[in-house]
């Protein structure tokens, strides 16, 4: 055992502070949303760590491939029952009425008042991974989607909700967030948090072809006259149906970056641009990798990733040094 699993061990041994959660727990979790959360106002960091850490609790079960599905599916619906139940819910509401207006701290009012939202957010993600159990049953036979739309809804489910959740956040909490409209943000964000979220399927779809996960729909694949089981073993005739949904990842990128720009807040600007700009460079590998790219572990090295941090800070979160490096991860 490592001496950073034996110091986790320590602190999952105990009672665990708000600050650890989102400090060494959550660098642990997920590096690259660690560095955005760092760059937050202080009083976003608490409400968005624990939106982020409830959904990857549920991550975790959705993936424990050791339990069967019937099981995870069982244990997810448990986890929300218990954090979204309908008594809790009402014990948020008067709780929020009560102790809101008491609190002098700005980081914890902005927690409390961000209760219900987490816990809207998080259900949203629970309903997509219950699907995803549902539709991929069996890791030893290749399953499809039915449709291609089942996969915007998928991608919204899990993802697209955590950018509407990030709009409201900041516009309840950062006075003048943005000099578009509410709704044109959510628009926005929606789009944003749903094609970060089918980058990942692009990247790992050959591991998910592996253990019976077709993400892309029998409705197209009959198109090609393709069955998912012949993906892998002819990723060239497949190119044609990857192509379109990695086009339309590009899309919400984009979508992203016009959302960041319309931010005013600086440090919340860099935050937001941060996990687009590493899925652009994402793309621009999976494209430039074609058909391997099903036979490969595509990924952004921590190096670069830690170069995009770096222009962002000492570009001071500029927009034409946000569209720069678009440009030129985007190559």
């Amino acid at each position: 055992m490592s001496a950073a699993d034996d110091s986790l061990d320590r602190e999952t041994g105990s009672a665990i502070s708000l600050s650890k959660l989102r400090g060494s727990i959550l660098a642990r979790v997920s590096r690259s949303f660690y560095l955005s959360i760092r760059l937050l106002p202080k009083k976003l960091r608490d409400p968005v760590s624990l939106g982020y850490l409830l959904a990857r609790a549920s991550d975790t079960i959705a993936d424990t491939t050791e339990l069967p599905p019937d099981l995870r599916m069982e244990n997810l619906r448990l986890l929300v029952r218990g954090i979204q139940g309908e008594a809790l819910g009402d014990a948020i509401v008067g709780l929020s009425a009560s102790v809101t207006p008491l609190q002098k701290n700005k980081a914890e009012r902005a927690l409390i008042e961000s209760l219900q939202s987490c816990l809207d957010w998080l259900e949203q993600i629970n309903r997509g991974q219950v699907l995803d159990l549902e539709r991929f049953p069996n890791p030893k036979q290749i399953a499809a989607l039915e449709k291609s739309a089942e996969l915007d809804e998928y991608t919204y489910l899990v993802a697209g909700s955590a950018g509407e959740f990030w709009t409201r956040l900041c516009f309840r909490h950062l006075p003048k967030f943005s000099g578009r409209s509410e709704g044109d943000m959510l628009g926005m964000g929606k789009r944003y948090g749903m094609a970060l979220q089918l980058i990942n399927i692009l990247r790992d779809a050959g591991a998910d072809l592996r253990a019976g996960r077709c993400y892309f729909s029998d409705e197209e694949l009959a198109v090609a006259a393709m069955e998912p089981s012949q993906i892998l073993r002819e990723p060239e005739r497949f190119q044609p149906i990857y192509r379109k949904w990695r086009e339309k990842a590009e899309r919400g990128i984009e979508a992203g970056l016009q959302y960041a720009n319309a931010i005013r807040n600086r440090r919340v600007r860099v935050a937001t641009a941060l996990p687009g700009l590493i899925g652009a460079r994402t793309l621009a590998l999976l494209r430039n990798a074609g058909a391997t790219a099903l036979h490969r572990h595509i990924k952004v090295p921590r190096k670069e990733v830690r170069a995009i941090v770096a222009s962002l800070i000492f570009g001071f979160g500029g927009r034409s040094q946000i569209d720069s490096l678009y440009r030129e991860l985007s190559r």
